[in-house]
């Protein structure tokens, strides 16, 4: 095992030096002309609320004079009653397009929102086309309470807030502002050879689809195919999907991964051949840590990601192999849920193979807003930075490459560790019995996992690419195929492709060429035993190769012509 360089006693001054050199000598990477996206919007509002509600805020929208029209949807009638005050808001609107409903469907985003009422015994009724006579609204004010889009990130252009709240008097001037043509970066893009969510008709991975905020993300299904689709409208760029891929198909691009992981281990070089010791990386939103009060301390090495979600598991681990003593997750008010959440499972999982590979699970942890805890001297001494390692590889093979210099560097348990629920780490077991070797496990397997003999029938498989997708037990027709979710911390057995089960090739009885597997053919003949095409002597063309087979059969048609009408 080779030796940790051992954590110096904190110099301020040393460290800030250092600090001020590295950044100096590294920059953060930007893509100077990213892809990007365009909403158009006309300034055409509609207003979701109660009668009062709806009606004071058209008032006042209509006072600011730059929207297209305002169209209003009461969900609750309110009485004229000059106590409220409202009597002059009533009178300055009652021409607005005004309808009455509570149940309503609403989808899209700036610039194209669809609104839908359901009408009995009739189609829906689109209530663009009803009120202003076009075929969507650009832009939703919603008063009601719940709101009608229950997202965590809602769409570009739709605003929820409360009429009584500091975010309503924000929300009416963003809207009167919301008049134009707009520019978002594209803050993705899929690989769908990679893509482990579908297969040749059978269902796998779903982690992307569980962790998105907006509700950007959905399967498309087609008769047979499948395949994972983004919204590039809906998406925020939270970045959780990317991280919660496990083949790295989903991919972020401000920046690429690459990149931000070339500019995490220059930084901490920069850093080192500088003078400065123990280094501690913290990741944090760049928007939040502009407005932080106080810089962090001199050891702190601030990553500035466009979300938190665009680093995970791979980041974080990589960030301990390159020199970092100590790596913290800066979490901020704000945070979506399933963001938050996803970052504790990854940090989940993180410690788990930190604790398997003989490190301390702690070297990884998350901070609230505190800076005490920010600030502090990292606990841990450092690990010899590795070599520069191949950034070009795939997500996957990245990770592995991680785990195996972990692994040099601590002491495994070299045995089968326990993962949170759903972590792409594990194996599967393959009933000898029950497997003809048909290979559709093969067919379907989006990493290199799985795999076939060259020469002679053989199954194999390599734990550390496979990410428990769940493919290969779905599309195995002889259901012979378990997963088995766990980490393996030996880690020469988990690099090594195993023979999960291997047998002759079966020789065809008429001109010996071997076209299938015993078992496959044993298989198909005791399925088929009873078809009236397969009756008497004709059930040895199931032991034949294709060609035989065909030969055979017109061989029997030339002796008795009339059999084929028996079947």
């Amino acid at each position: 095992m080779a030796n940790r360089i051992p954590a110096a006693s904190l110099d301020p001054s040393r460290d800030r030096a250092a600090k001020d050199a590295a950044y100096a000598q590294v920059s953060w990477p930007v893509n100077l002309t990213p892809s990007s996206i365009s909403y158009r919007s006309h300034g055409h509002l509609l207003i979701i609320g109660s009668e009062r509600d709806a009606r004071l805020a058209a008032q006042r929208l209509q006072d600011a004079g730059t929207l297209g029209s305002i169209a209003l949807l009461i969900t609750a009638a309110t009485p004229v009653t000059e106590s409220e005050g409202i009597a002059q808001a009533y009178r300055a609107t009652e021409a607005l397009p005004c309808y009455q409903a509570r149940h309503l469907r609403l989808s899209g985003y700036l610039g194209a929102f669809q609104a839908e009422i359901a009408v009995e015994d009739a189609p829906a009724l689109n209530l663009a086309r009803a009120c202003i006579r076009r075929d969507h609204f650009d832009l939703v004010l919603d008063l009601n309470t719940p709101a009608h889009l229950d997202l965590q990130l809602p769409p570009p252009g739709y605003h929820a807030v409360g009429i009584d709240t500091v975010a309503y008097d924000e929300a009416l001037a963003t809207l009167a502002d919301s008049v134009g043509e707009f520019e978002k970066p594209k803050y993705f893009q899929i690989n769908h050879d990679i893509c482990a969510h579908a297969g040749r008709g059978q269902s796998g991975c779903i982690r992307c689809l569980d962790v998105c905020p907006a509700d950007a993300i959905k399967s498309v299904k087609r008769r047979i195919e499948s395949w994972i689709e983004i919204d590039p409208y809906l998406c925020h760029g939270a970045g959780s999907c990317t991280s919660a891929c496990p083949t790295g198909a989903i991919q972020y691009l401000l920046p690429q991964p690459q990149r931000q992981l070339d500019f995490v281990r220059r930084l901490l070089a920069a850093y080192r051949q500088a003078g400065g010791v123990a280094p501690v990386l913290r990741f944090c939103d760049q928007a939040w840590l502009e407005q932080e009060p106080t810089p962090a301390a001199p050891h702190v090495l601030d990553i500035p990601l466009e979300e938190l979600g665009a680093a995970g598991l791979e980041h974080w681990l990589a960030g301990i192999a390159d020199g970092a003593a100590e790596v913290r997750i800066q979490r901020h008010a704000g945070l979506p849920e399933s963001l938050s959440l996803l970052i504790d499972d990854q940090l989940d999982q993180a410690r788990t193979l930190l604790s398997a590979l003989g490190h301390d699970p702690l070297r990884i942890i998350t901070l609230d807003e505190s800076t005490t805890v920010r600030d502090a001297p990292a606990r841990f001494d450092c690990l010899i930075a590795r070599e520069e390692p191949d950034l070009t590889a795939h997500k996957r093979d990245r990770l592995n490459a991680v785990i195996d210099y972990l692994g040099s560097q601590g002491q495994p348990s070299a045995r089968r560790e326990p993962v949170p629920s759903g972590a792409p780490f594990g194996a599967i077991k393959v009933d000898e019995a029950a497997c003809t070797l048909c290979m559709a496990c093969v067919a379907v397997c989006p990493t290199s996992a799985l795999s076939g003999g060259d020469n002679s029938p053989r199954l194999g498989f390599r734990e550390a690419d496979c990410v428990q997708c769940g493919l290969c037990d779905n599309a195995c027709p002889e259901n012979a195929i378990t997963l088995l979710p766990g980490f393996l911390s030996d880690l020469e057995a988990r690099n090594t492709a195993r023979v999960c089960k291997e047998e002759d090739a079966f020789a065809c009885i008429s001109c010996g060429k071997p076209f299938a597997t015993s078992s496959t053919i044993a298989s198909i003949k005791a399925k088929l035993v009873d078809h009236p095409y397969f009756a008497g002597d004709a059930i040895r063309r199931l032991e034949m190769c294709e060609d035989c087979r065909v030969k055979d059969v017109w061989r029997d048609m030339a002796r008795n012509p009339e059999a084929q009408l028996k079947i």
